[in-house]
């Protein structure tokens, strides 16, 4: 690939996302973008009328591809996709959920991205971009649409980054799925995820009760807290500010597996 060096980068374009969550710098506030070009992330869910894919491997696979996207060499300083991520992930970062299937799936793999897989449940994230210069491939996509039913996903693999969705509030699919893709964004900026020559750490998405979702918020603001929080501007389903996901990898993960539903 043109423009990329043979070894990893010393920073990676999520270094600009760490300096929000004071990895390396204070903590900042993301005005409104200054060239007046509001950008989002393309994340496309394959769900086909038979068979529909389970609601927790499309969201474990729409976390993994977001994330695979910041951590490509090509979105690192010098490579072909970094003028592009980098613009998106040093604003306010926005992601747009949409559904494909058929042909209309296959379309959106002539656009560059990353597709992952779970479970047999298939996303692929886009380079973000102008939300209003989106490719016909992608603007003929439906955004809201095709539910799925909650499942019961099992235990999580130990030593599996995990992310946790809020169960005091009501998400579309489509919603879910942009609020863990910037779940793992975060955790691989905070804990600086080194850039993935195959594919970006995969992440347990799941709905904790009520009191372990409260006691994993009562973490957060401490000076030694090993969670991050995704906290929804509300321009969709939710009131802006709320707490839509918390993430944790290491110890703080490992949590028996009855407590999750």
């Amino acid at each position: 690939m043109s423009g990329l060096a043979s070894e990893p980068p010393d920073t990676t374009v999520l270094d600009l996302l760490a300096a929000r969550y004071g990895t390396g710098a204070a903590r900042r506030e993301i005005p409104p973008e200054t060239d007046g070009i509001v950008r989002a992330m393309p994340v496309v869910l394959r769900i086909e009328r038979d068979p529909l894919p389970s609601r927790t491997a499309l969201l474990e696979a729409a976390a993994a591809a977001a994330v695979a996207v910041c951590l490509d060499r090509r979105a690192q300083p010098g490579g072909d996709w970094h003028e592009t991520v980098a613009l998106w992930v040093d604003g306010r970062i926005r992601k747009i959920a949409r559904r494909a299937r058929g042909a209309h799936w296959r379309a959106v793999h002539e656009l560059p991205g990353a597709t992952v897989e779970v479970g047999g449940a298939q996303v692929r994230a886009l380079l973000p971009g102008p939300v209003d210069d989106v490719p016909k491939a992608v603007s003929r996509l439906q955004i809201g649409g095709t539910e799925l039913e909650p499942d019961a996903p099992g235990p999580v693999p130990g030593g599996t980054p995990l992310i946790l969705l809020n169960p005091h509030v009501e998400m579309t699919v489509g919603k879910a799925a942009a609020q863990v893709g910037h779940a793992s964004m975060i955790l691989a900026a905070a804990r600086r995820w080194p850039v993935a020559d195959e594919s970006a750490p995969r992440c347990a998405v799941r709905t904790p009760a009520p009191d372990l979702w409260d006691a994993w918020c009562a973490r957060l603001g401490e000076s030694d807290s090993t969670v991050v929080a995704v906290r929804d501007a509300g321009f969709t389903e939710v009131d802006p500010g709320t707490v839509t996901c918390l993430a944790a990898d290491g110890p703080r993960a490992t949590i028996e597996q009855e407590e999750y539903r």
